[in-house]
């Protein structure tokens, strides 16, 4: 408290006064005795220069408020409100009874400062490191994969609103672009709103398109992206990227004549939103569809402590659970040395991260993708029999054809007179594969799959992932920014606080300056 010599602090800290109310066990009770142990002002020290010395906040104070404000899940603002007026929050951080917070701004320049360093996510790997000295994980050889979806913080817009907003702020931000945009003949982009058009009528909406493509182009020639900063070039390439993502030459055109419309597809990695062109339209089932990101966990299933956690977009192959799964498994540094048995739905089950977790020497407890059937009850790919040696494949009738250099088969007229045709392909010309170059991988793990044991184990442990996710996303299905970088940041701060909470729930103390669980 400015203005109170350490006696008058001292009557006045919250702590000392009333911390024996604080409830045993809970983070705030946590913090509040441990939080100079769990994030000292060293472990800080690199993230502002020696010159300028330290800020005037101190490292475990803001890393607390970093994590009592995930838990609880609010702005930046509300935090800073919550450590002025919650006595909670005042104890677990230290102040005084009458001592106000910093300004809510504190927190953006912290955030950015360890988004920049070498060590950006140091509050989930000072959580980690007592995980490890406390022990929780100990002896435990399974870690179950899972991902869930996080809706955007902003709204979806459909291509007209992306493409006269993102021609505006071409404009505002791209120097000398404003007068470009001034000559612009197809819409009056100094005018609030959508263009007022008959929206029911397709031909009225196609000659909007074409105008506002056809604008959109025109800037892009009359702009120099030579000259521009990163962030200048990137604002450009959002604007061609959304005046070619929606939209077609129109019926009869080769799009040289200015005669667009909106695409009869949606592009298979669409910007949804130029306010965050990070996010994207989201299918984590055929029912359940959302627009925002995709959260990736990796945990241990009978603690359901987070081993590894990350964000991404919602799209894309490299974004897929697959995909990311080895990075997880990577990133998991509780495995040490030890081999693991790693869990997973079917998702998980790519050729690839199975090869991944076996060159590991790890076990993969992962449910098998599920078999395609060209034709309903009909044969499967394990009907078939491909000799990776010779470079063939045999057909559940005893047809053999040769594998082309890229891994295709054709059984053509052999299949005309076939008895099994009917249970095989509705295709005239006959059956036709493609062979996917980890074929053998996947079949042997369906193999592995039907053991008793292997079910059993996957039964009883995969499922408690879902109570992991259920932790991470209780409160904070929505993101709170915008970006990748940034909700990535956040996501990983939030399973550093739920560990924590983890912990003191699994009895967590300190006993002589050294974690162990009671």
């Amino acid at each position: 408290m400015q203005g109170c010599d350490d006696g008058q602090r001292e009557i006045y800290d919250v702590d000392a006064v009333a911390g024996h109310l604080l409830p045993p066990g809970s983070v705030f009770a946590f913090l509040a005795a441990h939080r100079r142990e769990l994030f000292p002002d060293d472990a800080f020290a690199d993230l502002f220069s020696s010159q300028n010395g330290r800020p005037s906040i101190p490292a475990d104070v803001i890393a607390s408020v970093m994590v009592l404000q995930t838990l609880h899940n609010l702005s930046d603002r509300e935090a800073a409100e919550a450590l002025t007026y919650d006595l909670r929050w005042k104890a677990a951080c230290g102040f005084a009874l009458t001592e106000t917070s910093f300004h809510p701004t504190v927190l953006v320049y912290w955030r950015k400062r360890l988004a920049a360093s070498d060590r950006p996510h140091r509050i989930f790997e000072a959580v980690t490191a007592v995980i490890a000295q406390s022990g929780a994980l100990s002896g435990r050889k399974r870690r179950a994969l899972d991902s869930t979806i996080l809706e955007d913080a902003v709204a979806r817009q459909d291509t007209v609103t992306q493409l006269v907003g993102q021609i505006r702020r071409v404009g505002r931000e791209i120097p000398g672009a404003d007068v470009s945009v001034a000559g612009l003949t197809g819409h009056d982009y100094s005018q609030p709103g959508k263009p007022d058009i008959a929206w029911d009528d397709r031909d009225a909406r196609d000659e909007l398109v074409s105008r506002l493509v056809t604008d959109a182009l025109a800037l892009l020639g009359s702009i120099n992206v030579h000259i521009l900063n990163k962030k200048q070039q990137e604002t450009v390439a959002l604007l061609a990227l959304v005046a070619g993502q929606d939209v077609e030459p129109a019926d009869g055109s080769d799009g040289t004549d200015g005669r667009w419309r909106i695409a009869r597809r949606v592009a298979p990695d669409r910007v949804i939103s130029t306010v965050d062109p990070d996010a994207r339209h989201a299918h984590k089932s055929r029912q359940k569809k959302i627009d925002g990101y995709k959260a990736h966990v990796n945990a241990e299933p009978d603690t359901g402590l987070v081993t590894a956690a990350m964000l991404t977009k919602a799209s894309g192959s490299q974004n897929s659970d697959a995909a990311r799964g080895g990075e997880l498994l990577a990133a998991d540094v509780s495995i040490g040395e030890q081999n693991i048995d790693v869990l997973g739905d079917s998702a998980y089950g790519s050729g690839g991260l199975l090869t991944e977790i076996h060159a590991a020497g790890h076990r993969p407890i992962i449910k098998p993708m599920p078999l395609g059937r060209a034709v309903p009850g009909g044969f499967t790919i394990d009907d078939f029999t491909v000799d990776e040696t010779l470079q063939t494949v045999t057909c559940p009738a005893g047809n053999v054809r040769s594998l082309s250099p890229k891994r295709r088969a054709s059984f053509g007229s052999s299949c005309q007179a076939c008895p099994l045709m009917a249970q095989c392909t509705t295709a005239k010309s006959g059956k036709k594969m493609q062979i996917h170059p980890l074929d053998q991988v996947r079949r042997e793990h369906r193999v592995t799959a039907q053991d008793p044991d292997f079910q059993a184990l996957y039964r009883q442990h995969r499922p408690m992932i879902e109570r992991t996710l259920a932790w991470m996303t209780r409160g904070a299905r929505r993101v709170r920014y915008r970006g990748v970088a940034k909700n990535n940041a956040g996501w990983v701060i939030r399973a550093a606080a739920i560990n924590l909470k983890r912990l003191l729930n699994l009895g967590l103390t300190s006993q002589n300056g050294v974690w162990a669980l009671g």
